[in-house]
């Protein structure tokens, strides 16, 4: 049983990629990083002994601690974390726990260089619809909590790119691009190593709408219609980019959770069973 400090792998799973994911901070020393280089999705290094730097940042938020395996260096940064105020756990077998229950980790090789204040830093074309919204919903919620987001008219995607240290994504000629019939969301799962059941579902549904292909998945048309009505709502691409993060929100949770449940109303006729 964890102790009232720790957080299980299971129940550390059920919130990545939830409105409900913690803070999540790998404190692996350099060599333990060294032999595994990838990353519990949506967390990101830090130097344990810096530990206290972060207690501004993250105060009033829940925070997990890992390091390769639960014990010295996390329940240590914890307690300090915890010592000025921030509600800091750790993961119960830490790095390799995540690792042997097969859970997916995100190559650390394969994020984009992060900016002085530590975030990604991506652009693409302005009024996002679908896969545009896709990506960054997917990037928040498992590989940068951070990321910044910069849309921009389709023509100067690239110089953008190069003037502001920013990736270029869903543009043409770009490493995080379409690939054959395949999104630029199907892209970045398979990149970062996120393959789930759950996201490959969700994949097919954003191809589905993204290619007007309804009979990759019936819930395709529901998000094409859901994201037209969004890009209407707000002329604003980042007010429309909440607005999507809500929508992908709920998608991934049916994904995950609700595929088999149905609905009907009425259970029973009026006056039966009387």
């Amino acid at each position: 049983m964890p102790s009232p400090t720790e957080i299980t792998v299971s129940q550390l799973s059920r919130l990545i990629g939830t409105p409900a994911t913690p803070v999540l901070v790998d404190v692996r020393i350099d060599g333990d990083f060294a032999d595994d280089p990838r990353l519990v999705p949506s967390s990101r290094r830090h130097p344990f002994a810096e530990i206290s730097s972060l207690a501004h940042e993250i105060e009033g938020r829940h925070v997990v601690i890992y390091c390769q395996k639960g014990k010295k260096i996390s329940q240590g940064a914890a307690a300090v974390l915890r010592d000025q105020g921030v509600g800091a756990e750790t993961l119960e077998g830490g790095h390799f726990a995540w690792r042997d229950a097969g859970l997916p980790l995100v190559p650390d090789d394969k994020l984009p260089r992060r900016n002085d204040d530590g975030r990604t830093v991506w652009v693409t074309r302005h009024r996002p619809k679908i896969d545009r919204l896709a990506c960054p919903w997917l990037i928040r919620c498992f590989v940068d909590p951070a990321a910044s987001f910069l849309f921009v008219a389709p023509s100067e995607v690239l110089d953008v790119a190069d003037r502001f240290g920013a990736t270029p994504f869903d543009v043409e000629d770009v490493f995080w691009s379409r690939r054959g019939d395949r999104c630029t969301f199907d892209t970045m799962i398979a990149e970062f190593a996120l393959e789930t059941e759950p996201l490959r579902r969700l994949a097919a549904i954003v191809r589905g709408a993204d290619t007007n292909r309804h009979d990759l998945a019936p819930e395709s048309a529901g998000l094409l219609a859901a994201s037209l009505g969004v890009s209407r709502m707000y002329r604003d691409d980042l007010a429309a980019l909440d607005a999507g993060t809500a929508l992908y929100d709920a998608f991934y949770r049916w994904s995950r959770d609700a595929v088999g449940e149905g609905h009907d109303w009425p259970t029973a006729p009026a006056g039966a069973g009387q």
